[in-house]
């Protein structure tokens, strides 16, 4: 019989897409899809390994409660690894995410607390120092994805080597967006170990710190760093999560050409997702465009535009200054 044992038996194995429409110059582009997982994220993918690891050390004891920060989809990947452990989830979020993760966290049975988002990292009211703060009171266990190396440790044992088996070892870049730098650093270390060759290019946003620090070896003055509307990428501080050996290039993609590549995928695709991944998407065109055709560039799309539909919708984008002619009014809905 083909039962598994439970949903977290279903992770990974995410197809590849070719984005034929999407570019249909320059060398070709595929997409991993990560909706596929049984959370629809590619956060999915270190839920377990996070919980996993504060067992291993100790620090998470049976019927323990767990904290941590974040933009939605860690904490939904720890949700249903935590349900199916027996542990209390918190999570601490900047009040800017969508009202459709906050909402789907809640139906997990989450607690979420609400955080001003325009505070420096170190503040006390940020969603990082509140979930500090929880776990000093509680005793709870705080996974931090971004410090804790099982975050890209995951992705070498899973993504990059799924990545690497589904293309018989003929990608030549690995484009990908950076927010805790998990996904990117864990899938290029097992890349670039079976090829050095692979080049490995990291999508960052316009008031991000990580393309000004891969240039200049420092964080950017304060007038750099600002508020963006792409979700899921940058940052405005240095996660340890991100293995800088392993990565060639940060490149930087603003609000305007994301959004406008994510519609893009929904028109001409077929493909609904984020706009972490309209920004990773943009990003592999550009350098696709300047490559030879046996080239083939690897990207990889985080998650479900139903997530966003806030935001995804005509209102807000024009609110925001998103559309224009090219993207035009007609927004795609979810069901």
């Amino acid at each position: 019989m083909e039962i598994l044992d439970n949903i977290l038996d279903t992770l990974g194995n995410t197809p590849l897409v070719r984005l034929r429409r999407f570019s249909p110059t320059g060398a070709p582009i595929a997409a991993k899809i990560e909706t596929f997982n049984p959370g629809s994220s590619v956060k999915d993918r270190i839920g377990l390994a996070l919980i996993e690891a504060g067992e291993r050390s100790g620090q998470l004891k049976p019927g323990g409660t767990i904290v941590e920060p974040t933009s939605g989809n860690t904490g939904l990947g720890l949700a249903m690894a935590a349900i199916l452990k027996g542990y209390k989830l918190i999570c601490t979020a900047a009040d800017k995410i969508p009202k459709e993760k906050v909402a789907l966290l809640k139906a997990f049975g989450v607690e979420v607390v609400l955080c001003p988002t325009n505070v420096p990292a170190d503040d006390p009211r940020s969603y990082y120092k509140v979930a500090e703060r929880i776990r000093d009171e509680q005793g709870a266990y705080l996974p931090y994805q971004y410090y804790n190396q099982a975050n890209p440790e995951a992705h070498y044992r899973s993504t990059g080597s799924e990545i690497w088996r589904q293309t018989d070892g003929t990608l030549t870049h690995w484009v990908a967006g950076i927010g805790t730098g998990g996904t990117i650093s864990g899938a290029a270390k097992y890349l670039k170990e079976r090829n050095p060759r692979v080049k490995v290019v990291a999508v960052d946003t316009v008031g991000s710190v990580y393309a000004y620090y891969k240039e200049y070896g420092a964080l950017p003055p304060p007038e750099r760093i600002h508020q963006y509307l792409i979700d899921g990428i940058g940052e405005d501080f240095l996660p340890e999560t991100v293995w800088w050996d392993y990565i060639d290039e940060v490149v930087t993609v603003d609000d305007k050409s994301a959004y406008r590549a994510t519609l893009q995928l929904a028109r001409q695709e077929g493909i609904f997702c984020g706009s972490s991944a309209g920004a990773a998407a943009e990003a592999a065109r550009r350098i696709a465009q300047g490559l030879p055709d046996d080239a083939l560039v690897v990207t990889l799309f985080p998650d479900s535009g139903e997530r966003y539909l806030s935001k995804l919708n005509e209102e807000w984008l024009q609110e925001h200054g998103l559309l224009d002619e090219e993207t035009g009014k007609q927004i795609p809905r979810g069901r």
